[in-house]
């Protein structure tokens, strides 16, 4: 028996779906980049004799990180893809 989930099969929230057309308009150098300054932050911190401060911030790359990948995987295959032959049905035909 298969229980895989197919593309277009189960469909996201409203609230899911808000939020990622939200996120998707932001470049995912934005993740990135929130990322970077994470790890600045906590240098400077470190730096600064800031322990627990430094360990605190430091730790928020690896979500900023995992925002921008899967805020890449939403702009590249949607959230809620159609099923194959709903997507060539609504591709323009070559005539």
């Amino acid at each position: 028996m298969d229980h895989r989930v197919r593309r277009g099969e189960i469909r996201e929230d409203q609230l899911t779906s808000f939020l990622e057309k939200q996120t998707a308009q932001a470049p995912s150098s934005t993740w990135l980049g929130a990322a970077v300054a994470s790890m600045v932050a906590s240098l400077a911190f470190k730096a600064a004799g800031k322990d627990h401060a430094a360990l605190f911030v430091g730790q928020w790359a690896a979500p900023f990180l995992l925002i921008g990948i899967y805020n890449k995987m939403v702009k590249q295959h949607g959230s809620d893809a159609l099923p194959e032959e709903r997507v060539s049905d609504l591709e323009p035909s070559a005539a």
